[in-house]
């Protein structure tokens, strides 16, 4: 694409779907719709449970309530657009509405990641200091934490639309995914991007990246306890409490690294990887977050039954 040197900002971007697949949208957009309902219904169950049931009240669930609202956001923050190109193909989206969505999407995913950090340390905290874990996470200790998570992604990521509105940008317009990501509206840019991908590896490092250091050092210092425990059903039993947080960390981290790596360094890897890694990073994280923790969770699994059996 010709670039004059002159500045310009478009007024609006293309998104995409599933590249190569354009015809079989409605058809893809089945297990999609199914991700979604499961995303919205199994979270807002979650908290349903979680408010109704006295015993839960707990820091474990607490974080695991957070958990479930930050799930509900990332599903109403990329729905929208995307159940629009399989259905209606509704490819545009405007410059600012654009940067709006990116925004909320990357705040959620640096919350999401935090929350899975507080998660790890109350485990921590429940299996090395059992008799102190009330003492040490009270209520009014979690409201902060809950705080200090959300203010941190806010102001962390607030200079990210204000240094993609200073770029100017190439006349081609068409995005990689059906949703708005940093490194892909970027990437569109005809200008010097060095700050925005200086900033944004810096960011992602000291947020995401020290978060999960410190989830993997949880769990160091949890297996050291672990092994430390007089039996072996009592080894088995505080590992059985970690389960459901490992495999929740497993969902979200491996394909946001993933995404991160390809949008940075896989230029030569096919677009449908691409998408495939993208969609798999924001919708099956909220999607299979709920089902591992009822499947997990006794105390989820009782309060659902007792629920069910009432209705």
């Amino acid at each position: 694409w010709e670039f004059n040197g002159s500045f310009y900002q478009p007024s609006d971007f293309l998104m995409m779907g599933i590249p190569g697949l354009e015809a079989l949208h409605r058809w893809i957009s089945i297990p999609f719709c199914a991700l979604y309902l499961i995303g919205l219904l199994g979270n807002c169950m979650i908290l349903f449970i979680i408010k109704k049931t006295q015993s839960l009240h707990e820091p474990m669930y607490y974080f695991l309530s957070m958990l479930a609202v930050t799930d509900l956001g990332l599903v109403l923050s990329t729905l929208p657009t995307t159940l629009g190109i399989f259905w209606f193909n509704m490819r545009r989206i405007g410059f600012d509405a654009c940067l709006t969505q990116m925004y909320f999407i990357h705040i959620l995913s640096f919350i999401e990641s935090s929350v899975l950090l507080a998660m790890a340390f109350d485990r921590f905290i429940a299996i090395s200091h059992p008799l102190r874990h009330p003492s040490i996470l009270t209520k009014t200790t979690v409201i902060k934490i809950g705080l200090a998570i959300i203010l941190r992604g806010m102001v962390s990521l607030l200079p990210i639309p204000f240094l993609l509105k200073r770029l100017t940008y190439c006349r081609k317009t068409e995005l990689s995914h059906s949703f708005c990501f940093h490194p892909d509206i970027m990437n569109l840019a005809c200008a010097d991007i060095k700050v925005n991908v200086f900033y944004g590896m810096i960011i992602l490092l000291s947020t995401v990246g020290m978060d999960f250091i410190f989830i993997v050092l949880s769990y160091i210092l949890i297996i050291k306890t672990v092994i430390s425990l007089a039996t072996k059903e009592e080894c088995l039993k505080a590992l059985n409490t970690c389960v459901s947080h490992i495999c929740a960390v497993l969902v979200f981290f491996i394909p946001m690294i993933g995404l991160s790596m390809i949008h940075r360094f896989g230029k030569n890897v096919p677009p449908l990887v691409n998408t495939l890694v993208a969609y798999t990073y924001l919708i099956i994280p909220p999607a299979l977050n709920p089902i591992i923790y009822s499947i997990k969770s006794s105390h989820i699994r009782e309060a659902l039954l007792r629920a069910l059996r009432r209705k």
